[in-house]
C-alpha cells in the first residue's frame, strides 16, 4: 500500500461519522439495485413457472412430423425432454355456431404428452384408450352444441385440404378454398370435459378433442415437443433442426425469459427496470458524490501540502477513487445482503396476492440469481466511481498555492450576500446572518436542496400513482349488490327457473333473485321534461314529442314486493295485472361511470312524480309505436337494482337512467313478437362466493342446460382489484421509504459536515457575545431557509408530476378516474423535510456546542 493510500485511510478513520453515513448510503443504494434486480427476477420466474403450468414447459414444437423425426430427437444432446400427439385428423362439427371454428380436431395423446401438457378436468377423468375421449368445454360454450360425459360421438375423420397443403391447427380456416377430405370413420365415448387447451391458438379452426394414442403406433403425422436443458439456445437449435419443416416457439413461456421475440414485452420489462435502477443512481449519486465533495473541501490543504512535495495529478486522483473503492468494499456486499433480505420480506408478504390474483398453485418465491447479483454490484460501484470522480478531477486540477490557502472555496462577490433592510427588520440580526450565509455558500448547500426536491418529487408522485391506480381498479369494476350472476340470452323461462331454484340451495348463499330487461321507448311531452334535462339535451319546441329510451326491469315478485313495502307505497295499487308500476328517472351525464353516489346527487328528468305514458318495445334501437301499450308510472326516490352485464353492447351512451321496474308476473303481458330481451339472469349473494360459484358451474353442468350462459363472480374480481392495489401499494411506498432513506442520509451528512467545516465561523461569532438563544435562532433560520428552498422547487414539480401521472394513465384507457390534488402527501412531505433538516441540525450544532471556543478558533481545518 502506496502513502497515498495510507493518508486516504488515515483520513477516513479521522472522519468516522461522514464516513459511516457514506457507507451508509452505499448500503442503501446497493440494497435498491439489488432488491430492484432480485425482484424482477423472481417475478419472471413466478409468470415463467405460471406460464408452463397453463401452457406446457415445452420450448419448441415441431408441426407435422414422422416418428422416426421424433425418435431422433430423443437423441439430440441439448435435449431434456420430448413428447409427441398424433395428428388424428378434423370432423366437421354439426350445429356449431362460430364460422371461423366449424371443426372438431382429435389429437392422440402419448404417455408423455399427457405428463408435459397440462390438462384442467373440469369433470370427468382421463381417455385410458383410444376409443375414450375428452371434449374442451370452449366446444359448448363457443360453438353452442352440448356435450356430456356418456356421450358417444360418430365422426368422420380426415385432413384439412387446401390444393394439395395438409393444413393444421395452427392454419386458420379458409372460408371457400379448403375441403374436408374425410379417411376414416371413428367412434368416441367422451369420458370428461376438460378447460380451454393451452396448445390450442384462438385462430385455431376446430376444437382440439383429446385422447390416447395406441401404443407402438408409428404415426405419419405428429406434433413434437421439445424442451432443451439450455432454453437460451432454442432459436438455434429449431432452426438447425427443422429444415423444410415448421416450428412453434412456446413464447408464452420464452417470453418470460428474454428469450421471445416480443419486442413490445421485452422493452417494457427493460425500460421499467432500467428507469428505477436510473432512479436510484441518481439518488445514489448525490449522496455519495456528496460525500466526497466534502472529504475532499476537508482535505484541500493536505492535497496542496503533498502537490507541494511532488505528488502527481494522477496521484491525487486515484487517492480519492480509492476513497471510493474502499467504502464500495464495505457497502456493497452489505447492501446486496440487505437487498436480498428485504425483498425476501416483500415477497413473503405479496405471494398470497399474487397467487389470488394470477397462478394460485405457483407460489411466488424468492429467486437469487449469481449474474444478476454480480450486475447489480457492478451497478453500485460505477455509481460509486462517478460520483468519486467528479471531486478527483476537481482535486488534481487544483492549483498548488490555492489548496494550501483554500482561497477557491468561497468567491463572491458583495452584491450577491447583500440583503434588503426589509429582510433584516423581518429576520432580525441573526436570520440575516443565516440568510448571508446559505446565498454565501449556495454550491455547498445545493445538494441538500437537490436531495430533497428529489425526495418530495418521487413521495407524492409516487403517492399519486398510487392514488390513480386505487380509482381505477375500483372503477374498472361494475359496483354490484350481488356477488354471483348467470346472465343468459336465449334460456327460457321453463329452464331458468327451476334452475334458480336449485341454485340458491347453493352452500354459502343467503340470498337470491331472478330478473330480465327489455329495451322499451317512451313517447313524452317536451313540456313534462324539467329544466334541468334540457339543461344536457339542449333546445326544444314547448309543443314536441320526444321519444325517451328506457329499460323494463322485470324482478322476481318477492323482491319486487319487498321494494314496494320499503318504499311505503300500497302493495294493492302496485301489484296484480293491472298494477301501476314504478321507475327511477334521473340525469346521470355529470356524474362518472362505475361510480357509487347519494341518491339526492341525480337530478329528475320529469316534473312530476306520477304520469301516464304510451311506451312501446324497441328494435334495432327505433320504438315500434304501433305496439305501444299505456302505462301508470310512478317515480320512485331509490336505488334500482343491478342489472346483469349485457352481452351485446348496444353503444347507447345516454345522459340518464329512465328504468321501470316491474313484477316478473306482468313480463309476459310486455311481451311481443319483436320484443328482444336485453339480458335476464339470476344473481346471488353468498358468505363464500368463490366456492359457491364453482358449485354453481357444477351444477349448470349437471343439470344438462341447453341454452347459453355466463356466469360472473364479482367478489373474485373485487379481490383480484384490492390485491392488485395492495400489491401496488407495497412496492410503490418500499421504493419510497429507500429513496427517501437515501435523501436523509444525505441530508444528514452535508448538513452535520458543513457545519463541522464551519466550526471556526460559528466559534467566532459565539466569541464576540452571541448566546446560546441567539445562536440557536440563527441556525433554526438556516434550516427554514433549506426546507423553504426544498420545497419551493420540489411541490411545483411534484404537482406537475402528479398531473402527468394522472394524464397518462387516462390516455392509458383509464378516463373515469378524477385528478385528486395531493394534498396530504404535500403535508406529509412538508413535514417530513423540516423534521429532518431540524433534526440533523440540532445533531451537529449539540456537537458544536460542546466544544471549546479557543481550540475551534486555533482550528486551521478551514
Amino acid at each position: 500500500m502506496n502513502i497515498f493510500n495510507k493518508v486516504t485511510l488515515q483520513s477516513m478513520k479521522k472522519s468516522r461519522t461522514r464516513t459511516i453515513v457514506t457507507i451508509i448510503g452505499v448500503v442503501l443504494s446497493a440494497a435498491m439495485i439489488t432488491g430492484v434486480a432480485t425482484f424482477g427476477v423472481s417475478l419472471l420466474n413466478y409468470l415463467a413457472n405460471g406460464a408452463a403450468q397453463k401452457y406446457g414447459g415445452w420450448h419448441v414444437e415441431f408441426l407435422n412430423v414422422d416418428s422416426s423425426f421424433a425418435q431422433e430427437r430423443t437423441l439430440d444432446k441439448g435435449v431434456a425432454n420430448t413428447a409427441t400427439f398424433e395428428n388424428i385428423g378434423y370432423a366437421k362439427l354439426d350445429g356449431g355456431k362460430n364460422p371461423k371454428k366449424p371443426y372438431l380436431f382429435m389429437a392422440g395423446f402419448s404417455k408423455k404428452a399427457f405428463d408435459t401438457l397440462p390438462i384442467s378436468l373440469m369433470s370427468g377423468r382421463l381417455p385410458e384408450n383410444s376409443g375414450e375421449i375428452l371434449v374442451p368445454m370452449s366446444a359448448e360454450v363457443n360453438s353452442g352444441v352440448k356435450f356430456a360425459e356418456g356421450d358417444t360421438l360418430s365422426l368422420a375423420v380426415g385432413n384439412r385440404m387446401n390444393g394439395n397443403k395438409n393444413l393444421g391447427q395452427h392454419d386458420p380456416y379458409i372460408s371457400g378454398k379448403e375441403t374436408l377430405m374425410p379417411k376414416a370413420k371413428r367412434t368416441y365415448n367422451v369420458v370428461g370435459i376438460y378447460y380451454l387447451p393451452g396448445i390450442e391458438e384462438p385462430s385455431a379452426p376446430g376444437y382440439t378433442l383429446i385422447t390416447k394414442a395406441d401404443a407402438g403406433d408409428t404415426a405419419d403425422s405428429l406434433n413434437l415437443f421439445v424442451t432443451l436443458k439450455n432454453p437460451r439456445g432454442v432459436h438455434a437449435y429449431a432452426s438447425s433442426t427443422a429444415g423444410t419443416g415448421t416450428y412453434v416457439f412456446n413464447d408464452n413461456v420464452l417470453r418470460f425469459m428474454g428469450l421471445s421475440d416480443d419486442n413490445i414485452f421485452n422493452t417494457l420489462l427493460y425500460s421499467v427496470g432500467g428507469i428505477l435502477v436510473a432512479l436510484i443512481m441518481i439518488g445514489s449519486i448525490f449522496l455519495i458524490y456528496n460525500s466526497f465533495n466534502i472529504s475532499l473541501n476537508e482535505r484541500t490543504h493536505q492535497f496542496g501540502i503533498l502537490s507541494s512535495v511532488g505528488a502527481t495529478a494522477r496521484q491525487l486522483r486515484n487517492s480519492v477513487l480509492f476513497e471510493g473503492l474502499c467504502i464500495g468494499a464495505v457497502g456493497i456486499p452489505i447492501g446486496v445482503i440487505a437487498g436480498i433480505g428485504s425483498i425476501r420480506l416483500v415477497i413473503s408478504v405479496v405471494a398470497r396476492n399474487f397467487g389470488d390474483i394470477m397462478y394460485s398453485n405457483v407460489p411466488l418465491t424468492l429467486t437469487v440469481s449469481i449474474p444478476v447479483i454480480v450486475v447489480a454490484a457492478a451497478v453500485s460501484m460505477v455509481t460509486i466511481l462517478i460520483s468519486a470522480y467528479i471531486p478527483a478531477r476537481k482535486a488534481a486540477s487544483t492549483p498548488v498555492m490555492e489548496s494550501i490557502r483554500q482561497t477557491n472555496e468561497v468567491k463572491v462577490e458583495s452584491k450577491a450576500v447583500k440583503t434588503s433592510k426589509l429582510a433584516q427588520r423581518i429576520y432580525g440580526l441573526e436570520g440575516t446572518l443565516a440568510l448571508k450565509n446559505f446565498k454565501r455558500n449556495k454550491k455547498r448547500y445545493r445538494s441538500i436542496v437537490l436531495s430533497l426536491v428529489l425526495s418530495v418529487v418521487l413521495f407524492i408522485s409516487t403517492s399519486a400513482f398510487v392514488t390513480d391506480l386505487k380509482q381505477a381498479s375500483e372503477r374498472a369494476v361494475v359496483f354490484t349488490t350481488y356477488d354471483i350472476g348467470v346472465a343468459t340470452q336465449d334460456m327460457d323461462d321453463s329452464e331458468m327457473l327451476p334452475l334458480y331454484d336449485k341454485l340458491k340451495t347453493t352452500g354459502g348463499v343467503y340470498e337470491g333473485s331472478y330478473q330480465a330487461l327489455m329495451k322499451y321507448s317512451c313517447a313524452a311531452k317536451a313540456s313534462d321534461l324539467s329544466d334541468d334535462y334540457w339543461k344536457y339535451a339542449g333546445s326544444h319546441s314547448p309543443d314536441e314529442k320526444v321519444n325517451l329510451p328506457m329499460e323494463l326491469q322485470f324482478l322476481d315478485d318477492s323482491t319486487y314486493l319487498n321494494m314496494i313495502k320499503g318504499l311505503g307505497l300500497p302493495a294493492e295499487e302496485y301489484t296484480g295485472q293491472n298494477a301501476k308500476i314504478i321507475a327511477v328517472a334521473k340525469v346521470t351525464s355529470h356524474m362518472k361511470a362505475n361510480r357509487e353516489h347519494e341518491l339526492d346527487e341525480f337530478i329528475d328528468i320529469f316534473k312530476s312524480s306520477s304520469m301516464n305514458f304510451t311506451i312501446a318495445p324497441e328494435t334495432n334501437g327505433k320504438p315500434k309505436m304501433e305496439q305501444g301499450r299505456n302505462v301508470s308510472i310512478k317515480f320512485v326516490n331509490t336505488v334500482p337494482p343491478d342489472t346483469l352485464p349485457i352481452l351485446e353492447k348496444s353503444g347507447s351512451n345516454n345522459p340518464f337512467i329512465f328504468r321501470v321496474m316491474a313484477p316478473y308476473s306482468l313480463k309476459e303481458k310486455f311481451e311481443t313478437p319483436d320484443t328482444h330481451v336485453a339480458i335476464k339472469g339470476m344473481t346471488f349473494r353468498s358468505k363464500t362466493p368463490i366456492q359457491s360459484a364453482a358449485k354453481m358451474e357444477a351444477m349448470i353442468k349437471g343439470a344438462g342446460v341447453k341454452s347459453n350462459y355466463t356466469l360472473y363472480n364479482f367478489s373474485k374480481v373485487l379481490d383480484e382489484n384490492r390485491n392488485m392495489i395492495f400489491i401496488a401499494n407495497v412496492f410503490a411506498y418500499t421504493f419510497i421509504i429507500m429513496i427517501s432513506l437515501i435523501a436523509v442520509a444525505n441530508v444528514f451528512n452535508t448538513i452535520s459536515t458543513n457545519i463541522k467545516l464551519r466550526r471556526r465561523e460559528l466559534a467566532m461569532l459565539r466569541s464576540v457575545g452571541m448566546s446560546e438563544r441567539d445562536f440557536q435562532k440563527m441556525m433554526n433560520f438556516e434550516c427554514a431557509f433549506y426546507g423553504m428552498r426544498a420545497l419551493i422547487f420540489g411541490l411545483p414539480i411534484a404537482a406537475i408530476s402528479s398531473w402527468l401521472i394522472y394524464k397518462g394513465m387516462v390516455a392509458g384507457g383509464a378516463d373515469n378516474i378524477d385528478f385528486v390534488f395531493p394534498w396530504g402527501s404535500i403535508g406529509i412531505s412538508v413535514f417530513s423535510v423540516f423534521l429532518v433538516v431540524f433534526i440533523t441540525m440540532l445533531y451537529a450544532i449539540s456537537k458544536i456546542k460542546r466544544e471549546n471556543i479557543i481550540d475551534a478558533l486555533r482550528d486551521d481545518m478551514t
